[in-house]
């Protein structure tokens, strides 16, 4: 199941918003800004963990974060294959690009073995 669901997910829901509202600038604006609506999900649901509304107290638990956090992500791969682009591609490239930088760095800095070191010196 895995990789495979989140993709025929994403398609589908791309066909779906398309046959419903189209797919013209308008609607790719829609999608991008959906990204941030389901953020400040991400935020309420964590604020919630915290216990930080004093009226409320605590009203969510981390697993609705991490849903929220799916969301996000989902929403995100909808706006990229709404522009035009593979989001497997895109992510996959992107993931690419990050561990690139990451070795750079653990080059830079002697590796993970030096930094565990340094922090148990």
């Amino acid at each position: 199941m895995g990789d495979e669901v989140v993709w025929r997910a994403v398609g589908a829901a791309v066909g779906w918003l398309d046959g419903h509202g189209g797919s013209g600038v308008q609607e790719q604006t829609m999608r991008i800004l959906k990204v941030t609506e389901e953020a400040g999900e991400v935020a309420r649901a964590w604020i919630g963990v915290q216990g930080q509304n004093p009226r409320k107290g605590v009203t969510h638990e981390a697993r609705e974060v991490a849903d929220e956090l799916a969301d996000v992500v989902l929403s995100a791969l909808v706006a990229i294959q709404s522009l035009g682009f593979d989001p497997a591609e895109v992510l996959s490239g992107k993931a690419a690009k990050v561990l690139d930088r990451m070795g750079a760095h653990e080059a830079r800095e002697g590796g993970p073995e030096s930094a565990a070191r340094r922090d148990h010196a």
